[in-house]
């Protein structure tokens, strides 16, 4: 049977903290009005209690399944949204929103900075994690919804749940961190320190002034493909590519000479064509900034929740490994919290999270349905 789609949909946006009514951010600078793009997907029941919230990882977007008028392609996690899916839109209520600081309708860098009528570039101001929450829970409070069921995300979308847990336990029932971590490693703070360098090394980046002229292209498809490199493993890039030589090789020594760096090619191609340069600094920062366990004791980081957790990892993710995941775990049994483990035995890497659909309906599917019936049960 051919799986149903949500069908045509449609981006909103939602803005607030119009001046003089401006966020703080924590980094200490003040910004509004701000814009957060966002895409909804079934209905708000009559309780307002069948909401979930997905939080997209670096490179997406509020557009997470179905399809915009037009296109060919449906959003990222199409097999994963929709009736009879895992979040099942005839029984749950979908929200995803493009986060701050990035480039498909949310304010960031590239939008224009009221006070001075130009895109923002590097005045805008640095952004955590934290902040992408805050922008997300205003956005639940227009929607008028009290408390969310669940709260999902992978990769920077795991660190968004996190969060939650942290910033906005009471507005929570549940929350599944997926492929994630409390914080980032040396290893995973130096590949994406690589990727801004390669970025701010192309000669049309202009220390972020590019906008009206030549992007910085070739920085930022150089950044993709390190960062796509980390997304796969050594079994998949085997398993899809092993050394299989272009049939139409070009006649110069360093073309691409292997299906692998064609690929990769095309990978950061493409996404130069989707996505800021200058988005990009700013989101990887914030990942690299993100530390949850900053000042906190980890018996005492997750205390006084009463949210259930299911946390998913992928045995060949060398990115984002499963021992991070792990330590979720504990944080979660130190205090009290009921907290569900869940390692696939996936060969995609970091990419598991967007690839092994049908593992990850089953999980959610059960896990859902208990959280959803406890909730109906205090309601």
């Amino acid at each position: 049977m051919k799986e149903k789609s949500v069908g045509i949909v449609k981006t909103e946006y939602f803005t607030f903290a119009r001046p003089p009514k401006e966020v703080k951010l924590e980094s200490g600078e003040k910004l509004g009005p701000i814009t957060i793009a966002y895409e909804t997907y079934g209905r708000l029941n009559k309780n307002r209690d069948n909401a979930i919230l997905i939080a997209h990882a670096l490179s997406g977007d509020a557009h997470a399944a179905g399809f915009h008028e037009g296109d060919k392609n449906p959003g990222w996690w199409d097999a994963m949204i929709g009736p009879a899916k895992a979040f099942d839109t005839d029984k749950y209520f979908v929200i995803c929103s493009n986060v701050l600081g990035g480039c498909k309708g949310s304010t960031g860098p590239s939008s224009i900075n009221p006070k001075t009528n130009k895109p923002y570039a590097l005045e805008f101001p640095l952004i955590t994690i934290k902040d992408m929450v805050d922008c997300q829970r205003e956005l639940i409070d227009y929607l008028g919804i009290k408390k969310l069921l669940s709260v999902v995300g992978g990769s920077m979308g795991g660190m968004q749940v996190l969060q939650w847990l942290v910033s906005y336990p009471e507005r929570i029932n549940s929350a599944i961190p997926i492929a994630t971590t409390l914080k980032h490693s040396p290893q995973q703070i130096a590949f994406n320190e690589v990727g801004r360098q390669t970025v701010m090394a192309d000669h049309n980046w202009k220390a972020g002034n590019y906008y009206g002229g030549q992007p910085p292209a070739k920085g930022l498809a150089v950044a993709r493909m390190i960062g796509h490199i980390t997304y796969m493993s050594d079994i998949s890039m085997a398993e899809k590519f092993g050394r299989v030589k272009k049939a139409n090789k070009e006649p110069f020594k360093f073309t691409a000479d292997f299906e692998v760096e064609g690929y990769l090619r095309y990978r950061g191609d493409n996404f130069v064509k989707r996505f800021d340069a200058n988005s990009y600094l700013y989101i990887t920062k914030a990942m690299d900034n993100f530390d949850l366990l900053e000042g906190r004791d980890i018996h005492n980081l997750f205390k006084g929740i009463s949210a259930k957790v299911m946390v998913i990892s992928f045995k060949s993710d060398w990115l984002y490994p499963s021992y991070q995941s792990k330590e979720i775990v504990r944080a979660c049994k130190l205090a009290g919290l009921e907290a569900t483990y869940c390692e696939i035995d996936s060969t995609y890497g970091h990419d598991a999270f967007l690839l092994e659909t049908e593992e990850e309906t089953h999980l959610v599917t059960h896990f859902l349905k208990k959280v959803f019936f406890n909730s109906e049960d205090k309601g």
